[in-house]
């Protein structure tokens, strides 16, 4: 697992709270942490728990993937699937049902994807039966 890069995420969360147009204060009673630790964790100080990430990402309304790979929990390749999530999550012209909705037809088309790749592969490396001949 990557090591965690909390200056980076303490920019980051700054940032993405700044967007939200919260304050310090508010975005620590929305997530349920408290005043001190947000700010210690914005100047990167602290290193969250996986838990907190998460309660900071909903209060955000952004998806915890995405914090998730700004602290280095997740792996950078993943990146492309967190921010195309992280996109759908944050449109504000979309409601709630509507944004799952999306996800659960891209999370399909991805797995549909992986096996048309996965049976391709595996008919690649099989032997030609014309060859045989």
């Amino acid at each position: 697992m990557a090591s965690l890069n909390v200056g980076n995420l303490g920019e980051y969360l700054r940032e993405q709270r700044r967007q939200a147009q919260l304050s310090l204060r508010q975005l620590s009673e929305a997530a349920g942490v408290s005043n001190p630790y947000l700010s210690q964790i914005e100047r990167g100080l602290r290193k969250p728990s996986a838990d907190i990430l998460q309660q900071l990402a909903k209060a955000l309304r952004i998806s915890a993937e995405t914090l998730y790979v700004q602290a280095g929990i997740l792996d950078e390749r993943d990146r492309d699937e967190v921010e195309t999530r992280a996109v759908i999550l944050a449109d504000p012209s979309i409601n709630e049902r509507q944004k799952q909705v999306l996800l659960q037809i891209y999370e399909s088309f991805r797995k549909e994807n992986a096996l048309d790749t996965a049976g391709t592969a595996a008919a690649d490396g099989a032997p030609d039966a014309s060859a045989a001949d």
